[in-house]
């Protein structure tokens, strides 16, 4: 059952003691973490919609500042409470992730329900009560700093689209549908201070050579019966978007490989449970402001897509029309420059890179299948893993390299960013 009633009398006291040093959980473990991002995985919607990152990151906020004042080991990331009498951290994560994800995902319900309460028990004791005080107190105050953020709008606000002029988006089939996420450059990233912070330069025009060279290389790569892309390539492309050797797709999607890279580095390093909270939370940032940035700069530059370069043709860059190229993957319903998909490796890896010191980590990334054996893949470190991510793009069609490389600019610089500005350390006892 949903528990906040039950620590509610609670809060008043656990909130209202000044003055006296929080208790540390010296033995707490980083379980809780680990729980709660897997049940993120299992429940959320897949992460095409820009509102799944959003959720991941949320709750990794609410988690580590929930934990964070009651260990008191960094900044805070959002949420400031003087909370003297100690509690349980693992309750406070429990409960923080709890409501966050009751309130913005109401279908799971029962399941954040029946998680929350095998955590915390049918008779916590008065220390579990305070930890979930301070739980609720924190979810509370992050969904009321999001409530009004600009993130759920319905419908997209309409984009123009002149028809016919070269290098300018249209509607890409098979199904030419609509722009969608023209919304993202008007709502409040959850680090940055705009979505156009640390917006690329412009895209390299028609008649520039860099142009004709990478759509060169996307229509030979990318084409749907390509002749130049090998298997290994094909199942890369096809990976990272979500489908399966079979064709009958993935349970493993972008979020899923890295939280679990996280997961499996923070176990390895045997980090302390606020440790492992600030890194979840690290990545997920990043990649949610990361990907709010590049999907801004779609709008802002308005690209063609490679499959209606190729399929029109231009006299700018010197290309002829092939009405029959199609990519291997479908291309998404919104402009090309910069790379989404590039964007969010190069922004988990690099605040990956941040958080451990190094980015020489073997890591490997697994996707389980809906039909068939998992499918694996070992990294020598988390770049390599972005490289890849980044590569699937132009091996399925979708993206030109210089998208590409645009991508993992801002993803480096969102990831920079975060961690030079939030969850630093301090002096725990310093207010």
């Amino acid at each position: 059952m949903h528990r906040t009633p039950l620590i509610g009398a609670t809060l008043a006291l656990a909130l209202l003691i000044p003055g006296t040093p929080a208790v540390r959980a010296h033995h707490s473990t980083a379980d809780v973490v680990f729980e709660w991002n897997q049940i993120l995985q299992d429940t959320v919607p897949v992460p095409q919609n820009p509102l799944t990152p959003r959720l991941f990151a949320m709750t990794h906020i609410a988690m580590f500042d929930a934990i964070n004042t009651l260990e008191r080991e960094f900044e805070p990331y959002h949420v400031r409470l003087r909370h003297g009498s100690g509690g349980s951290s693992e309750a406070a994560a429990a409960q923080a992730a709890h409501d966050v994800l009751v309130a913005i995902n109401p279908n799971a319900r029962a399941t954040y329900d029946t998680a929350l309460a095998n955590r915390i028990g049918t008779d916590p004791s008065g220390y579990v009560h305070l930890g979930a005080a301070v739980g609720a107190q924190v979810a509370k105050e992050i969904l009321a700093w999001r409530q009004n953020d600009g993130w759920v709008v319905s419908p997209f606000p309409p984009y123009a689209e002149p028809p016919g002029v070269p290098g300018r988006w249209q509607r890409t089939p098979p199904a030419t549908a609509a722009p969608t996420f023209t919304h993202l450059q008007n709502a409040a990233p959850l680090a940055l201070v705009s979505p156009t912070q640390f917006l690329p330069a412009p895209p390299p025009t028609l008649q520039n050579p860099r142009y004709a060279t990478d759509l060169n290389e996307v229509s030979l790569i990318g084409r749907s019966n390509s002749a130049t892309r090998t298997p290994e390539q094909t199942a890369i492309a096809r990976l990272w978007a979500g489908i399966g050797a079979s064709g009958s797709g993935t349970a493993t999607n972008f979020l899923s490989v890295w939280n679990a890279i996280v997961r499996d580095v923070a176990r390895e390093r045997q980090l302390s449970l606020v440790e492992t909270a600030r890194v979840f939370a690290l990545v997920n940032v990043s990649v949610h402001d990361g990907l709010q940035t590049s999907q801004t700069s779609k709008f802002v530059y308005g690209l063609w897509r490679p499959v209606t370069a190729i399929q029109q043709g231009d006299p700018f860059s010197g290309t002829t029309p092939d009405v029959t190229w199609t990519p291997l993957l479908t291309t998404p319903p919104y402009p090309s420059y910069a790379g989404n998909m590039a964007t969010i490796g190069a922004s988990a890896a690099r605040a990956l890179q941040l958080a451990f010191g190094s980015n020489d980590v073997p890591v490997t990334a697994t996707w389980k299948q809906s039909a068939g054996p998992d499918v694996s893949a070992d990294f020598a470190g988390f770049w390599q893993v972005a490289e890849q991510q980044a590569e699937s793009r132009i091996y399925g069609g979708i993206h030109y390299r210089f998208d590409s490389l645009a991508g993992q600019q801002i993803g480096r610089s969102a990831a920079e960013f975060v961690f030079a500005n939030y969850m630093t350390r301090r002096d725990r006892w310093d207010d």
